[in-house]
């Protein structure tokens, strides 16, 4: 049986059912629940001999937004204003995101926006970029999706409805890009 004295320092004697050890509480003790939901307590040494069970690999071959890395999430309503984001692996934005950026990922959903520079590998675009905008492998628009400023991108795909315009030019930054203006392109 536990009482509130226990839980708040105070100590007294508490009856224990046979068999059921009261194991010294340290500064890194941990309470768990037992066989037939009694508690447990585990010292950093149990812990740590039970950490060493394998756990099962981590499958990479997935898409490269459901990466395992740092993930910024910029949630809806939220505004993020004059800043600038790095070692960020994917910046999700579902607000509004004003900043200057070098990252792997960059999703834009629906209803976000953001306005700034951005260096990435990937772009996928749901909402609106309007900026300064490097894509070092492919820029993704989808159909809700609108891109305006200086574009530079290896690989393009635009959805039916997409928008693209302003400064855009195919190449990357590595090779000799070919100009390309566009206006509001929808494929």
């Amino acid at each position: 049986m536990l009482r509130s004295e226990t839980l708040f320092g105070k100590r007294d004697n508490v009856t224990n059912t046979p068999n059921t050890p009261n194991p010294p509480l340290g500064g890194n003790a941990l309470l768990q629940t037992g066989p037939g939901g009694l508690p447990k307590v585990t010292t950093p040494a149990e812990r740590a001999s039970t950490a060493s069970t394998p756990t099962p690999p981590v499958d990479t071959s997935q898409h490269s937004t459901n990466e395992v890395g740092s993930k910024l999430i910029v949630g809806p309503n939220i505004k993020l204003k004059g800043v600038e984001i790095s070692d960020c692996d994917t910046l999700v934005v579902e607000g509004r995101v004003e900043a200057t950026m070098n990252s792997r990922v960059i999703q834009i959903a629906e209803m976000g926006a953001f306005t700034g520079s951005a260096e990435v590998d990937l772009a996928e675009i749901r909402g609106d970029f309007e900026g300064e905008l490097t894509v070092r492998q492919k820029l993704v628009i989808f159909g809700t999706g609108k891109v305006s400023g200086k574009i530079r991108y290896g690989k393009l795909v635009v959805e039916e409805g997409g928008q693209l315009s302003g400064d855009v030019q195919s190449g990357g930054v590595a090779s000799t890009p070919r100009s390309l203006s566009v206006a509001k392109a929808a494929l």
